[in-house]
């Protein structure tokens, strides 16, 4: 059970590879047992076990060479448009995992734009967990891979707790959404490195003070890094994907 809203976290994902293929979440352990119902103390350790299965994931990252981002915002403020975006300028070195409750779209969006993408149903979880990631990037081809962007579940509070294995977490907020939403989801904002307001493109048409919401984002976070972009026209994404290519090591001789 998600300790932020009560939601059901055993909702059995299902994990659909780049190659098409879907499949429940029937991983075998090696623990010699087949997934039988386990009841545990709710809240703490919860997380704790998130938290080893979360660390165990940045170890096969960190093993392999791999810059980790967890990216998160509300649905429609273009997180699959911004992953689209770095398909298209990092290819093959990057990789995506992407959380739905429903539909593998965002998934076939991304390998379009050129990169390879798996893609976690999660049948009605309202965040992704360090369980399912790691039983998706199994399904993952990881040779070559530099950046991989974790594309998470459409939500402001729930994902935000779970550590999934990144290294970085990315906030997006769009212009339409409005410049109030750090200050009343605090959770997301000040766990963030990363602040991406998007849409930019709309500043003339929306009531939206793009210094407000930074400021209000560095009251919670001061070393927390801002960019405005708009995935669509491509206004400050350059330096957006530089700033991910120093970090990943891609480019670097």
């Amino acid at each position: 059970m998600c300790e932020d809203c009560g939601c059901e976290d055993t909702a059995n994902p299902r994990i659909t590879s780049s190659g098409g293929h879907s499949h429940g979440h029937e991983h075998e352990h090696g623990h010699g047992h087949a997934h039988e119902r386990t009841f545990i103390p709710l809240g703490g350790e919860v997380l704790a076990v998130n938290n080893r299965i979360a660390q165990a994931n940045r170890a096969i990252f960190d093993g392999r060479g791999i810059y980790a981002v967890n990216v998160m915002s509300s649905p429609g403020s273009g997180k699959t448009s911004i992953v689209e975006y770095l398909a298209r300028r990092f290819g093959d070195a990057m990789a995506v995992v992407v959380g739905d409750i429903q539909t593998r779209r965002d998934a076939e969006r991304a390998i379009r734009a050129g990169c390879r993408a798996v893609q976690i149903e999660t049948n009605g979880a309202c965040h992704l967990d360090a369980h399912s990631v790691a039983h998706a990037i199994q399904d993952l081809d990881l040779h070559g891979c530099k950046l991989l962007v974790i594309e998470n579940v459409g939500n402001l509070v729930c994902p935000s707790t779970y550590d999934l294995g990144e290294h970085e977490k990315v906030a997006i907020l769009s212009l339409p959404e409005g410049d109030d939403k750090v200050l009343k989801y605090p959770s997301l904002f000040h766990r963030a490195g990363i602040l991406l307001v998007n849409k930019i493109d709309l500043a003339p048409y929306v009531d939206f003070a793009v210094d407000k919401a930074v400021n209000e984002c560095r009251s919670l976070n001061r070393q927390v890094q801002h960019f405005s972009v708009s995935a669509k026209t491509g206004e400050g994404m350059d330096a957006f994907c530089d700033y991910l290519a120093k970090k990943a090591g891609i480019g670097a001789a």
